[in-house]
């Protein structure tokens, strides 16, 4: 049993991959890679040959250099043999250096690859381009994602030139283990969906590496394997320049001759297979739904036949809930290294973004015989012993009693079970002994060579580092396991018992008493000896909608009318739905168009110029099975958003509440949030411009920033707490202007962003400040400390969440770090992008003592010069 325990355990570690995530050097550099395993088409002089062409290295001559002058018409390559199947998602190269000597190196590339080192395929953008550009020096390093990435264990890097030249080249590579084991899948093409009134959507699977051949799809990879989640709306993409549907492979019911899609995958080796994870839109209301069932067959080996008992699973399909969502197929276990599934459609189209499969790495046969009286075919070690028994040549002698080998095996299961059960009892006992014992697990190493890019290309170049960090001497990162108390967060409550006996040295750091958070006086900041965690006090403080609420001091609610609200009744009817953006417990968030609102409002009203266009607004929409108190919240909502009137800050337009569902207007901004309208951007360059690709400048991010501040200076200034500042939570116009919301929460979107604390409260842990984490305690000085994590959002263009390798219960542990100051806390790493008196600047806003945060009126003094007027 505790093998299979093990084997289970295994089979859960290997989950779906994020390109975001998988970027660990594979081991040039460090020599994990070792030399025998470099090779080249030739080498100049043995001292610049393959072995030579590691990043940031100087053996030899200094990089590895092809033999002669690269002719534009040669095919040089330099081949590297990762040792198994790898996810590659990162190139990194640099030219030949040697000391200052040197001066060869590549302009440009080309990549090709390999699962066998036999079948070689050419690795092409989404766009459809082979060719990388490289360096334009002989000592900085380049770093280019890899869009698509690409599944290998051979790859071959091949320069590029328009005349002949001397070429040299060093060498990294990023990515991760490849656990899932698929080396290819065979699927039909995908189609083109014509609806009327709706942009054409073309469903096939644009980055297949393949052949295609009578629209049939067969002996490669693409789409389905490359990390790319498609969202809810399958026309809309997480890729720029491509067209609507391109994040999904889709096929229409009745177009193939049958009510199914057909799919094979083939693997490395045989696996046990635990279960398959298929990732797939349900957008019901355009005809697309979930299959509806799957049957999927084994072979055991790909010469074999089709074992005759498939796998069959139902799913549950849902017509209330249009999200995209992964449906778990369980394989029970079955021995493979083929499958063949069909999916059978449950409407008019299927379509499908990603598919993975969960498996054990030590093959057990699906057929076990109980009793053996022949050597088994199979090695020894790869059968479980609990399963093996050989039979006594005496025992013909022996009374056959059919029962006894019954009773043996029932007695032999119980005393393995009970063993078992002892072993784990005693090793729990020891564990919690050592680590009532032990100090607490930190992370000893911080995170400071990062390869998140904000775009395609990086120069790797050494930024000025605060004092505080410090860098670590290896290339790759590490994140050490935590104390598992930090798994239950209510541990918190006893994890830090320092905090009781520091707290009125250092927690009372100013700012202004939330409604209902426990009041901080100089001489008590606390009403017991045991500081309490956030949720006690968040959970009454998150609007209706599920969204945050401004917190706003010495407000009362005892009371609200109609009559306190100072905004117009709007008609109801002239509110045209569009899309829900998100929901929550009492509540929804949609956007809408409002016909008549400038007539409505008059002159002097905050709406962009729309053309004659209808007005996009945001509608806050009460449930009509609310609570009274939510109905109360959200009157109170109302009355808070109405007293605010800022540019730089969403404003409340109108409401409907004669009448049931209680309604709130407010202001929604063409170009969506700051979020993902940076993060589908790229840094303003000629080749932006040559290629046509949205880009932003400095000076545009320069002047996002002052507005940020500027609208949070005003909050301020009237003691309000936002307690959720973030690029999500900032809407932007097509003048660039950014309004301040507090919706972000809401939506599906950013889940991801909240961490959820025993199934009810949700917090934004990665831009909280220690104090608000461990004390439960908002106030100005934490909206400060959320600034500086904005403003890193801005400078990496929102390509990479905050403290992105560290997990929940990580970022939980840091705070802890914060609060002891004891320098071994991990802080963001500064931007590329970044000027460093802005980092600097950002450092301040992270600042462990509350008093040394910077107000944002300095904040917004600070960052105003740097705006060209």
């Amino acid at each position: 049993m505790l093998f299979y325990l093990l084997l289970v355990f295994q089979a859960n570690a290997n989950a779906q991959i994020d390109p975001a995530h998988c970027r660990y050097p594979l081991g040039m550099e460090d020599g994990r890679i070792q030399d025998h395993a470099i090779t080249a088409s030739s080498q100049w002089y043995e001292t610049t040959g393959p072995q030579y062409a590691r990043l940031n290295r100087e053996e030899g001559d200094g990089a590895w250099c092809p033999a002669g002058l690269l002719q534009p018409s040669d095919t040089q390559y330099l081949q590297v043999d990762l040792g198994q199947l790898t996810f590659l998602t990162v190139v990194g190269t640099q030219g030949r250096y040697a000391r200052n000597s040197g001066k060869e190196f590549a302009r440009m590339y080309r990549l090709n690859y390999s699962h066998d080192g036999q079948l070689w395929r050419s690795w092409k953008n989404r766009l459809g381009n082979k060719t990388m550009e490289a360096n334009d020096n002989a000592y900085v390093s380049v770093i280019k994602d890899l869009h698509p990435p690409i599944i290998s264990r051979y790859v071959r890097l091949i320069p590029v030139t328009k005349m002949p030249t001397t070429v040299c080249m060093r060498l990294e590579l990023y990515g991760c283990p490849w656990h899932d084991g698929l080396t290819s899948y065979s699927s039909p093409e995908g189609q083109l969906m014509m609806p009327p009134g709706y942009p054409i959507a073309s469903l096939n699977d644009s980055t297949y590496d393949g052949a295609h051949e009578r629209r049939k799809l067969s002996g490669g990879l693409g789409q389905l394997t490359d990390g790319v989640i498609g969202q809810d709306d399958f026309l809309v993409t997480r890729q720029y320049h491509v067209w609507p549907g391109y994040d999904y492979v889709g096929w229409r019911n009745g177009s193939l001759g049958s009510g199914y899609v057909e799919m094979e995958f083939v693997f490395d080796k045989q696996r046990n297979f635990t279960s398959m994870k298929v990732h797939s839109n349900n957008m019901f209301y355009r005809g697309v739904k979930i299959f509806s069932s799957v049957s999927c067959s084994f072979k055991p080996r790909l010469i074999a036949t089709w074992e005759a008992e498939p796998v069959e699973f139902r799913t549950v399909l849902d017509d209330r809930n249009p999200s995209a969502r992964y449906v778990t197929v369980p394989l029970g276990r079955r021995n493979a290294k083929a499958l063949r599934c069909r999916f059978h459609f449950a409407d008019v189209w299927m379509m499908f973004s990603e598919i993975s499969f969960q498996s054990a790495d030590t093959v057990i046969p699906t057929q076990i015989t109980p009793v053996v009286t022949s050597p088994w075919p199979m090695e020894e070690s790869s059968m479980p012993t609990t399963h093996k028994t050989v039979t006594n040549p005496s025992a013909k002698d022996q009374p056959d009693d059919g029962n006894t080998p019954i009773l043996i095996g029932c007695l032999v299961t119980i005393i393995l079970l009970l063993v078992v059960i002892i072993f784990l009892i005693l090793w729990c006992q020891y564990v919690c002994k050592v680590l009532e014992k032990a100090p607490r697990r930190i992370l000893e190493e911080e995170v400071t060579v990062r390869l998140s890019s904000s775009s395609d290309t990086i120069i790797l170049q050494t930024p000025p580092v605060p004092p505080r960090v410090s860098q670590m001497d290896h290339p790759y990162e590490r994140v050490f396991l935590l104390d598992p108390q930090y798994q239950d967060p209510a541990g918190l409550r006893n994890k830090l018992p320092e905090l009781s006996r520091s707290a009125e040295t250092s927690a009372c750091g100013g700012g202004y008493a939330e409604p209902d958070v426990t009041q901080c006086t100089p001489h008590q900041c606390f009403q017991s000896s045991v500081p309490h965690y956030a949720e006690t006090d968040i959970v009454s403080l998150q609007g209706v909608t599920g969204s945050n609420m401004y917190a706003v001091p010495a407000l009362t609610v005892d009371s609200l009318t109609r009559k306190d609200i100072s905004v117009a009744e709007f008609p109801r009817h002239r509110l045209l739905f569009r899309e829900k953006l998100g929901e929550g417990q009492f509540g929804e968030v949609h956007l809408c168009e409002a016909e008549g609102l400038p007539e409505f409002l008059g002159e002097g009203a905050p709406l962009p110029d729309r053309d004659g266009r209808p007005v996009l607004v945001a509608v806050k929409q009460l449930r009509a099975d609310a609570t009274n108190n939510a109905r109360n919240d959200f009157l109170k909502e109302i009355k808070i958003m109405s007293r605010l009137n800022d540019p730089n800050i969403i404003q409340l337009l109108c409401v409907c509440v004669s009448s049931d569902p209680l309604c709130m207007v407010t202001e929604y901004m063409d170009n969506g949030d700051l979020n993902m309208f940076l993060s589908q951007r790229e840094m303003e360059s000629t080749l932006t411009h040559a290629n046509n690709i949205p880009a932003v400048s400095l000076s545009d991010l320069l002047h996002m920033s002052v507005q940020i501040s500027s609208g949070m200076r005003y909050l301020a200034s009237l003691n309000f707490v936002h307690r959720d500042l973030a690029t999500r939570n900032c809407l932007l116009d097509r003048r660039l202007t950014i309004k301040i919301a507090d919706f972000g929460m809401s939506r599906n979107l950013y889940s991801s962003d909240y961490y959820r604390i025993q199934g009810r409260a949700v917090l934004p842990i990665r831009w909280m400040a220690w104090e608000s984490i461990l004390l439960g305690k908002f106030t100005t000085a934490s909206d400060v400390w959320a600034f500086g994590v904005t403003l890193w959002e801005i400078f990496t263009l929102c390509k990479e969440q905050p403290y992105s390798l560290l997990s929940d219960e990580q970022v939980i542990e840091n705070t802890g770090e914060f609060f002891r100051n004891q320098g071994r806390q991990i802080f963001l790493f500064a931007p590329l992008l970044c000027p460093p008196s802005l980092f600097e600047l950002m450092m301040r806003c992270w600042d462990r003592d509350i008093a040394d945060r910077p107000t944002f009126e300095g904040l917004y003094q600070a960052l105003r010069p740097h705006v060209v007027q």
